[in-house]
């Protein structure tokens, strides 16, 4: 199979047995055709779509040395800088197909992440791990299996760590020379189900008093004892209604809370197992890689709402006043700012092992930083662009009533080149885009929160050199200057032998 089609994918998924699937408290045995999950169905499918469309195939396709065939880039394992930067313009074009995420990132990030870390365990003498990893890799690959990663966990209280508490963290709960049985939750888990499999990560460092917390493995999602509960968005409703504006651009994402109740894991999908002095080195190397990629998905929506504010500032005849100009340079600055950091952090990888790229920590961590801050600004401003209607136009269910459509059209009219239908299908995709969970609240949490990204900021940073350069042009001393140009105490603090 290896290349599958979008309706390969959508068939894949149609019949479940097992997975107990909720939306609005009812139990979904087709995520295909409940229009609840239906559009963020579509949205993931354009993964699949995207590497057998001309325009975008050339990024959407990758060599596989594992199984030594063409592979979807969402399967692929990064090879060069090249690959992290296609990686970044993958997400940035996708995001102009969907309007939304795509939810296949944090899987496809999950892959990466293992490879390494099962591979520098290999090289300690764990190598049961990364020959586990590398089958589980090619049946991936030739399968074009749907992934979802889910590292974060409910956490609890923030202060106690997880044998401190119960129900926070999953949890192993026994292992059997077959396998091992896992109990716990996964929260804010993009995509689940839509996805057909889930790699299950540790969210933080551990100590050995956390052992039976650090934990990584796969599993088919339709597996006994996994129930899912779908959690509710901005304007989620719309979708339901069965219209053809409103809900625009009908593709959208959804995060569900994943139960793991007492759930069974062959040995042969167990990819890290009670290893708590790795689990810290996991986390950072997942939170760099997926930091990274918001660099591509963000700038790709920014572009979305440049464009849906530049047509509604030509809707009402002003795009060419000074201040909307302004504004809309704003915007693409801002945007690109986001784009740039991420190529930056992709083009200056550090190789890890053999075959292990891995994105320039701190570039990544200051994409993820802007990201927290730059789509809340462009949002404002689109906002101002658009005006008040963003947020009080007629439903579409008005323009289509006979006796309401003559006055929608007579009031709402603006350049007359323009009907009032268009200017409300504009205004509906900019509110959707732009107040969305995927640009907002994602930019703030997912990845990891704004203070996470500084910690790791301070970390690499060395204030101590940065001041010897500052007391030896203040002549206050000599000073032997480093070879790198970048005052940083070292590019990672993960340990490689």
């Amino acid at each position: 199979m290896v290349l599958r089609t979008g309706e390969q994918y959508i068939n894949a998924i149609k019949n479940r047995n097992k997975v107990e699937i909720y939306v609005l408290g009812k139990e979904v045995k087709d995520v295909t055709q409940h229009p609840f999950l239906k559009p963020s169905i579509l949205s993931f499918k354009a993964t699949y779509d995207a590497a057998h469309e001309e325009d975008s195939k050339f990024l959407a396709r990758a060599w596989s040395p594992f199984i030594n065939e063409e592979v979807n880039r969402f399967t692929h394992i990064h090879r060069s800088p090249e690959d992290l930067a296609a990686k970044v313009k993958l997400l940035r074009k996708l995001s102009h197909k969907t309007g939304a995420c795509f939810q296949r990132c944090v899987g496809w990030d999950a892959l990466n992440t293992l490879y390494i870390v099962t591979k520098l365990m290999a090289e300690k003498g764990k190598k049961d791990y990364y020959e586990r990893f590398v089958e589980y890799l090619k049946y991936v690959q030739k399968n074009d299996i749907a992934l979802a990663g889910a590292m974060t966990d409910v956490k609890g209280v923030r202060t106690l760590k997880p044998h401190e508490q119960k129900n926070a963290y999953l949890k192993v709960i026994e292992v059997t020379k077959e396998g091992i049985y896992v109990s716990g939750a996964k929260a804010n888990i993009t995509g689940i189900a839509a996805a057909e499999e889930v790699i299950v990560m540790p969210t933080r460092a551990m100590s050995d008093k956390d052992q039976d917390f650090a934990v990584a493995f796969s599993i088919p999602l339709d597996t006994e004892g996994i129930k899912v509960i779908v959690g509710r968005q901005l304007n989620d409703a719309r979708r339901m209604e069965e219209g053809e504006i409103d809900a625009l651009p009908y593709r959208t994402n959804h995060e569900g809370l994943v139960i793991f109740d007492n759930v069974f894991v062959p040995m042969e999908r167990v990819f890290m197992l009670r290893d708590w002095q790795m689990s810290g080195i996991l986390v950072e190397i997942f939170s760099a890689y997926h930091r990274q990629g918001y660099g591509g998905c963000k700038s790709g929506l920014a572009d979305v709402i440049i464009g849906a504010s530049y047509n509604l500032a030509k809707q009402i005849g002003v795009e060419k006043a000074s201040h909307i100009q302004n504004k809309l340079t704003e915007m693409v600055l801002l945007t690109e700012n986001m784009y740039s950091t991420g190529i930056a952090a992709s083009l200056d990888a550090i190789k890890l092992c053999e075959d292990c790229w891995w994105v320039n920590p701190m570039f990544a961590n200051v994409t993820k930083q802007l990201v927290t801050r730059f789509p809340y600004e462009i949002t404002k401003l689109s906002t101002d662009i658009a005006g008040g209607i963003l947020g009080t136009a007629p439903s579409e269910w008005d323009l289509k009533n006979s006796k309401l459509r003559p006055y929608i059209e007579k009031y709402l009219q603006g350049i007359s080149d323009y009907p009032v239908e268009d200017r409300l299908r504009m205004v509906r995709l900019l509110e959707n885009v732009s107040l969305s969970v995927a640009f907002l609240i994602e930019s703030v949490h997912g990845a990891g929160s704004p203070e996470a990204q500084r910690i790791v900021l301070n970390r690499i940073y060395d204030y101590d050199y940065a001041e010897k350069i500052a007391r030896y042009l203040a002549n206050l001393e000599k000073t032997e200057f480093k070879d790198k140009a970048e005052p940083w105490r070292g590019r990672t603090f993960i340990e490689v032998s």
